[in-house]
């Protein structure tokens, strides 16, 4: 598996031509965006875990049945210290760089002191923001780097500490109709106090404000959740939303601060200081949108790890959500570098299988209710809410599929009753093997595999005018093992699982973790954006816009 994790990616800076095969929707005109690890050596020195590598862009360009490719690596303030110095020194979650050996004493104090709170990385590797009209690179830091989706090239860096204090924060934000984005961080030790916090950012600058000023200005704190531990917070990837409501799980997979402000001078990592709490449980909080504060009955399920959130909705008084969830920690342990070897298939046996689980939760508890008596009225599934002595609600899910990961829907849906998911297939390997589609209603699924052939997450892209919720097509970036197979870009009919077409490069791609679908709208919508700044600016230098 050296050949898909370990070696280095060669940039293609320049547009290269796919051979098509097969035909391409007419429709289809945007580009496919996506992110991930692509350097994991520099000079001598080697990164210990796969999402520990430099940040690799890449796109695919569909114009007119013609598919054009390229990538750069994100010039992130990280990836120019560390090829300036030809060696790693700047740390990630899974490897932690050491200062010159050379440096004297008082050097040497002054780092250890300056990583007790640490300043993290700017390698954004994980995802694409779309923030008004921008797109930023993304990870799970306080740093993200604006990108000029078209050329890949790096621009601004943006530290959202200036506009809220989260030291960290999700790579997977939620999109409401007008296009603000709202997300969650987590803010450490801050004032005494350790608190997850949601916060919105407006797509525009809000009417009556100063115009001319970046929307980042106007962020705002949504709501604030308090920690369970002042210092040991839990660790979370996402979170879900329906209409009217956030959904947020405080896992036992957990960040020991204490641990963390140590780790540079006890030489460990930082993601040595995560550590699976078995014997805990997984709080479930529901957050009203409409009011800004949680819900005051107290949600609970049994011990686990989430990554993904699917979706979730409203139905008959309760909240339906959709998570892939672990049994443990082990997925994020299979991903280091040690491990994806020529051993592979040994080394990397998760020991809990990703579960498709639909939750229920009741947003209105009846007092009368008998203790232990099942508070889900809701014919579409099965998973129950039991209330207890205390008050507490215990929540137990219906479990629906095994073998999920990297779950996307058609984002019309988002937070609204929906009927497919569509993901990448994995089973003891958290390395994807296929494609599925998978009916909730039908509890059917549809599969896309090839011999050889390790896809990334799948995109769904709607059809222009479509009404069911599958008409569109389906768009994974393919890598294969096989040297005689170039890598790919496969376009699937999203209803029917068929291949409609294959846009093959010969380059070095990597496989990625996350992005994005940007249609030929967005762009006209950007370049307007751009044309109307622009005379905004020449009519505040000249008194009138240029014509």
């Amino acid at each position: 598996m050296d050949i898909i994790f370990g070696r280095n990616r060669k940039e293609q800076l320049e547009p290269v031509r796919a051979k098509v095969t097969g035909k391409i929707p007419a429709w289809l005109q945007g580009t496919l965006l996506r992110n991930g690890p692509g350097m994991h050596t520099v000079g001598e020195s080697r990164y210990n875990h796969w999402f520990d590598g430099l940040a690799l862009l890449h796109s695919f360009t569909i114009r007119d049945g013609e598919v054009y490719y390229r990538s750069k690596y994100l010039r992130s303030d990280t990836y120019n210290a560390n090829i300036e110095a030809n060696r790693i020194v700047v740390s990630e979650f899974g490897t932690m760089a050491y200062p010159d050996p050379c440096k004297n004493i008082f050097s040497k104090a002054f780092s250890y002191l300056s990583h007790t709170i640490p300043d993290f990385t700017d390698n954004c590797l994980i995802n694409i923001m779309k923030c008004g009209e921008d797109f930023y690179a993304t990870s799970e830091t306080n740093y993200i780097r604006k990108i000029n989706p078209q050329t890949l090239e790096t621009l601004e860096k943006v530290d959202y500490r200036k506009y809220v204090a989260v030291n960290l924060a999700t790579s997977h934000p939620h999109y409401d109709e007008a296009g603000n984005v709202l997300n969650m961080g987590t803010s450490i030790v801050e004032k005494g106090k350790t608190k997850y916090v949601i916060f919105k950012i407006p797509a525009t600058v809000p009417e009556g404000k100063k115009q001319g000023k970046s929307p980042w200005k106007h962020t705002e704190v949504f709501c604030s959740i308090p920690s369970r531990s002042l210092l040991s917070p839990s660790y979370y990837h996402s979170f879900g939303v329906t209409e009217n409501y956030v959904i947020f799980l405080e896992q036992p997979f957990r960040l020991d601060i204490l641990k963390m402000a140590t780790a540079y001078i006890r030489r460990m990592s930082w993601a040595s200081c995560l550590a699976f709490h078995r014997e805990e449980k997984t709080y479930i909080h529901i957050i009203d949108q409409r009011t800004r504060h949680p819900v005051q009955t107290k949600f609970y399920t049994d011990a686990m790890v989430v990554f993904h959130h699917v979706n979730a909705y409203e139905e008959d008084g309760c909240i339906v959500f959709d998570v892939i969830a672990y049994e443990d920690n082990s997925l994020y342990q299979l991903f280091y570098l040690a491990n994806l070897n020529q051993d592979f298939k040994e080394n990397s046996r998760l020991t809990s299988v990703p579960t498709l689980r639909r939750f229920a939760v009741p947003l209105h508890v009846d007092k009368n209710a008998g203790v232990g008596s099942n508070l889900i009225k809701v014919a579409s599934t099965t998973a129950t809410a039991l209330k207890e002595e205390d008050g507490q609600v215990y929540c137990q899910p219906e479990f629906l599929y095994q073998g999920l990961e990297l779950p996307r829907v058609n984002y019309a849906h988002n937070g609204k009753q929906y009927r497919y998911v569509f993901a990448a297939g994995v089973q003891w390997s958290p390395i994807p093997t296929k494609i599925i589609k998978y009916d909730i209603l039908t509890k059917s699924s549809l599969k896309w595999r090839e011999d050889d052939c390790w896809p990334a997450e799948p995109l769904f892209v709607p059809a222009p005018g479509a009404k069911d919720e599958d008409d569109g097509v389906i768009l994974s970036a393919i890598v294969s093992t096989d040297p005689q197979k170039l890598p790919f870009l496969l376009i699937l009919d999203a209803k029917s699982f068929t291949e409609l077409a294959r846009a093959s490069v010969d380059v070095d791609m990597h496989m990625d973790l996350h992005g994005l679908f940007i249609t030929d709208m967005d762009w006209d919508t950007k370049k307007q954006a751009a044309s109307e700044e622009q005379q905004d600016r020449a009519s505040d230098c000249h008194g009138a816009p240029l014509t």
